[in-house]
């Protein structure tokens, strides 16, 4: 319970926090640095989150599929995974300020409900002041499956906080560090509820539209007792103003991330990956 207190802790101090930031930001704007742009062209990096927030009154669509494993093993007749079952998310954000996001996904698989907060606490300046920006991102997961499933209401929840350290180094090149922590109310033994993780992940433009993403996972808790593998995606992103479409394969399908930080089964490197897509449509209110 002192943990979750802290979470909740976090999460309601949080926002006022970055509010509280961008207004004493407004009055000093005629002196202050000139913003650089987001190291990442949207919100999401084929797994991971980026450090780009939508402005305050943008709604966000976003839609992420992943379909089955391309080479399941003879006579699965899965046609690289398209037949085979998928998991899907929707999600719906809004930008609060120019510095919060907050969004509601929904996600079929675990029929898993995410509610998420996404904040500014630094941002990278142009004039190298600020050489990097951090942003904070975190969610609370219930699972809605029927309450048989579990022995107590509160082993249907779990959480997530990351801090993104980006940096976008050209036109061409950008490159984020991560590093996160969960923690699920309920699990079974030998695995540990309170998981840690580090990712990095880089993006590289090809041209104007196209970019090149590459996206690595590492977990640190349960991977020294091999009960979760390392994600990995590499694909490409196609923007187009209000839209962006990236297609990739990767070897994580839980399309929640403190799930496949969790228990994560299938091996990039053994040929175990998935076709997977995100789109992402913007409204400016």
């Amino acid at each position: 319970m002192r943990f979750l207190k802290s979470i909740y802790t976090v999460l309601l101090v949080l926002p006022f926090a970055l509010a509280a930031q961008e207004k004493t930001d407004s009055v000093v704007a005629p002196s202050k640095s000139k913003l650089e742009r987001a190291a990442f062209e949207g919100g999401s990096l084929i797994e991971s989150q980026t450090n780009v927030l939508n402005t305050k009154g943008t709604l966000q669509m976003t839609m992420n599929h992943r379909f089955g494993i391309v080479n399941s093993g003879p006579g699965s007749n899965d046609m690289i995974g398209l037949w085979a079952p998928a998991n899907i998310r929707l999600e719906l954000s809004y930008g609060i300020t120019d510095r919060i996001n907050v969004g509601f996904a929904t996600i079929k698989d675990s029929r898993l409900q995410d509610f998420n907060l996404k904040g500014a606490i630094l941002r990278q300046t142009k004039d190298g002041k600020m050489p990097f920006s951090l942003t904070y991102y975190g969610n609370a997961n219930y699972d809605a499956r029927p309450p048989s499933n579990f022995e107590h209401s509160s082993d249907k929840w779990s959480f997530f906080n990351e801090l993104i350290f980006a940096k976008r180094f050209s036109r061409t090149v950008s490159l984020q560090l991560t590093t996160s922590f969960s923690h699920f109310n309920y699990v079974e033994a030998p695995i540990k509820s309170d998981l840690f993780a580090l990712g990095l992940g880089g993006r590289i433009k090809i041209n104007p539209t196209t970019a090149l993403l590459l996206d690595y996972n590492q977990p640190v808790t349960n991977y020294e007792h091999n009960l979760s593998k390392p994600g990995m995606g590499a694909g490409f992103e196609f923007s187009t103003g209000s839209h962006v479409f990236q297609l990739f394969i990767t070897n994580y399908k839980a399309l929640s991330p403190q799930h496949n930080v969790l228990a994560n089964q299938t091996n990039f490197f053994d040929g175990k990956y998935m076709i997977g897509f995100n789109i992402t449509r913007l409204w400016h209110m």
